[in-house]
């Protein structure tokens, strides 16, 4: 790992805090010369360190962190970086050539929320990050494109599943996933949020499928698939599966519950 005086951090370090404070002006929409002004500091201060040019102090972080209300520090900011290629530990510690299947985009399935029948179909990619040396996910193709969602993924040797994680200052949702069949779909489920009346949120967990695009001739339907619509019984399928072929269980509830 490269040396820096007390003050600095590492190029390492400097890189991964600038690829998490450039992910959220992108998500927040802000610029960089309202964060500065925000951080008191320069724009030209935060433009280096956010290329590269200038690595950043605790000073400047502290400052950051105060503007942003995030911590950008970790605890274990002190350790060295994960080798190029390789997941950190608290994603399994995978290499890139390992994880290379998962790559590309997926029809992404689950039950509607508000539309009972209806199935929610959106799109899901995952792609090697090679700041963070992980695999990412983001959404796309949904119709509240308020909520896309977007994280890390996980994949231990020990349970054999997927987990598709996100964080949001400290608000968490996630997908776990059975390892790929044949034709390379994954099945498991949901635990989310469900917005109901005024600012309530509920907590719900659902079965979810996702197939790989590649599987598709012809283009998938994205959006509300209702029963009236061609693409409904096949989407239908891949969700009865999770709990047909006891992808997911649902302790309590029996097989029948969907």
């Amino acid at each position: 790992m490269t040396t820096a005086p007390d003050s600095e951090l590492t190029q390492e370090q400097s890189r991964a805090i600038a690829g998490a404070i450039r992910e959220e002006l992108a998500r927040r929409r802000i610029s960089r010369q309202f964060l500065a002004d925000k951080a008191r500091l320069s724009l030209s201060t935060l433009e280096k360190a956010l290329s590269g040019s200038r690595p950043f102090t605790l000073a400047t972080i502290i400052r950051l962190e105060e503007a942003l209300g995030l911590r950008l520090r970790h605890a274990d900011l002190e350790q060295p970086a994960p080798a190029a290629g390789l997941a950190p530990d608290e994603l399994g510690s995978y290499s890139r050539p390992a994880v290379a299947w998962l790559i590309g985009g997926y029809l992404t399935l689950r039950p509607s929320f508000g539309d009972p029948g209806a199935i929610y179909a959106y799109r899901i990619d995952i792609a090697w990050d090679e700041t963070a040396s992980c695999l990412t996910f983001r959404e796309a193709a949904r119709l509240d494109t308020a909520f896309t969602q977007f994280g890390t993924v996980a994949v231990p040797n020990q349970s054999g599943h997927i987990y598709l994680v996100t964080n949001r200052h400290g608000q968490y949702r996630l997908m776990v996933l059975g390892r790929p069949t044949i034709e390379g779909e994954m099945y498991g489920t949901l635990t989310s949020l469900k917005a109901g009346r005024g600012t309530s949120l509920t907590p719900v967990c659902t079965t979810l499928a996702l197939i790989p695009l590649g599987n598709f001739e012809i283009p998938p339907s994205f959006g509300r698939i209702t029963p009236d619509q061609s693409a409904h019984a096949a989407y239908r399928q891949h969700l009865d599966r999770v709990v047909a072929d006891e992808f997911a269980l649902f302790a309590g509830l029996g097989k029948a519950t969907v």
